[in-house]
């Protein structure tokens, strides 16, 4: 019996600039790639039907801490100085190698009921190494296709997993042994750089050196204090020669116009994430400014301890935040717009290619096109609700949530369908969430509450101290 698979009729919204989107169209996917997309194909095949359907790559999502997901919603009205009083330096003290593997395994199957086929896990919560191999293996068990970063930020613990910054570093050699052999595979190993000024600068260059060395995309939170008495991070990377391409800066609205210029030259990515960044005070994502600078920008949903792993959400509010703020530049020389340069195919670019390319898996993923991995959903846009249906496009991008994906393809392996998704013991996965949150809430009650009363002036120190590391200390200082 054939294994391969017929996705018929629906509207192919390829994604690809050099080829058109089909009206009707039929993809054939054999094993994990996709063998054609055209009309009409007969092939041997179990046929899934798409009537009715758009049919587009998976969702590419650059930025996401899949291991706080089953803290659901606790920063829901905090800002970033609240998320570093609450997650960084409190509940990340809290978390076991089970609650990594919780949240990691139920925020995958998040992404993936929202038509998420690949995500960058920056997983800094790397308290020991078992924590590190749980949060693999809730990925793995998923079904999902992952960067997985590992992170080196030394979480404040009374008993350290790690002795020194060396022992990460060397942990982070294990995990790539261990764990990543195959660059080919669902998972491929990453490094999440801690945030630079909190470690001393030679122990960010250890960071990115391992990058390097482990031949890994690196990724990092850049520019997203938006202080202009911050340490000026991209200039200070360029300045010791760490900026260059594999590299995904994240939110980067504390950048000015030429460090993003800098980020542009060396071929940096930048991963916006426009609900958590216009929340927590970090500034308006820089879709815009990024553009202009040369850098076409890819999105993520960053906290589901904040939001929903919901891409849909994220490129509606980038694309309509961008749009308000180029309108607001002409109103405010009392002028009208007459034209919006920023489209919702755009918009999918980011969501789809872009992040894809961001990553380095553009040769993989990211386009429906043959010789590409089957990394496909199919997003239904014939509903009663929403008739007549509208140009693909604009069906997807403005009309459509992730409750009308229907169907979700990765590798080829169908891991939802018919609105519902193939998980062997659903009941589990929320039950480990469950004991997972349980146990972190009562751990922090016992430490006084979710946020840490820290003295007064904690910020101005903590900011002190950045410029300190970034001009001095040891690269062992923890």
């Amino acid at each position: 019996m054939s294994t391969d698979l017929l996705i018929r009729g629906g509207r192919v919204l390829t994604m690809d600039p050099a080829t058109r989107d089909l009206d009707e169209a039929d993809v054939l996917v054999r094993g994990s790639e996709i063998a054609a997309v055209e009309p009409g194909i007969e092939a041997d095949a179990e046929v899934i039907d798409a009537t009715g359907c758009v049919v587009m790559p998976g969702f590419v999502d650059t930025h996401r801490h899949t291991w706080q997901t089953a803290m659901r919603g606790i920063c829901a009205d905090w800002t970033l100085l609240d998320y570093f009083r609450g997650v960084r330096l409190n509940l990340s003290a809290l978390y076991r190698p089970e609650d990594m593997y919780a949240g990691n395994h139920l925020g995958a199957l998040e992404a993936l009921d929202a038509g998420v086929t690949t995500l960058l896990d920056f997983s800094h919560c790397t308290n020991t190494p078992e924590h590190a191999d749980e949060a693999i293996r809730g990925l793995g068990d998923a079904g999902i296709r992952a960067v997985f970063a590992y992170g080196f930020y030394p979480v404040p613990l009374t008993e350290p997993g790690f002795a020194d910054h060396e022992a990460r570093l060397a942990d982070a050699r294990r995990v790539r042994s261990e764990h990543f052999s195959s660059d080919d595979a669902l998972l491929t190993m990453g490094v999440a750089a801690t945030e630079l000024g909190l470690v001393p600068l030679d122990a960010s260059r250890m960071e990115f050196g391992i990058a390097e060395e482990l031949e890994a995309l690196l990724t990092a939170h850049t520019g997203s204090v938006n202080d202009p008495l911050w340490p000026r991070e991209v200039e200070i990377l360029h300045g010791a020669g760490l900026l260059g391409p594999g590299q995904v800066h994240v939110h980067c609205n504390g950048c000015t116009d030429p460090e993003l210029g800098l980020l542009a030259d060396h071929g940096c990515a930048v991963s916006c994430t426009p609900e958590t960044e216009l929340q927590m005070g970090m500034g308006f994502p820089v879709i815009g400014r990024s553009i202009a600078c040369g850098i076409k920008p890819s999105l993520g949903c960053d906290i589901a301890s904040n939001n929903s792993g919901d891409m849909l959400t994220q490129l509606r509010m980038g694309l309509q935040t961008h749009r308000a703020l180029a309108n607001q530049d002409l109103l405010d020389r009392d002028e009208m717009a007459e034209t919006l340069d920023l489209t919702v195919r755009d918009a999918l670019e980011m969501a789809t290619i872009d992040g894809a390319r961001a990553m380095g898996l553009d040769s993989r993923i990211g386009t429906v096109a043959p010789g590409k991995q089957a990394d496909l959903i199919l997003v239904r846009s014939d509903s009663a609700a929403r008739a007549p249906a509208a140009d693909p496009a604009e069906a997807v991008a403005l009309q459509s949530s992730r409750a009308d994906v229907g169907t979700v393809l990765v590798g080829g392996t169908i891991v939802k369908r018919g609105g519902e998704l193939l998980v062997a013991d659903a009941d589990r996965v929320r039950r480990l969430a469950d004991e997972s949150r349980s146990h972190i809430l009562s751990g922090a009650e016992q430490r006084g509450g979710l946020l840490l009363d820290l003295p007064d002036g904690w910020y101005e120190v903590t900011r002190d101290a950045a410029h300190a590391n970034v001009t001095e200390g040891p690269a062992d200082a923890e």
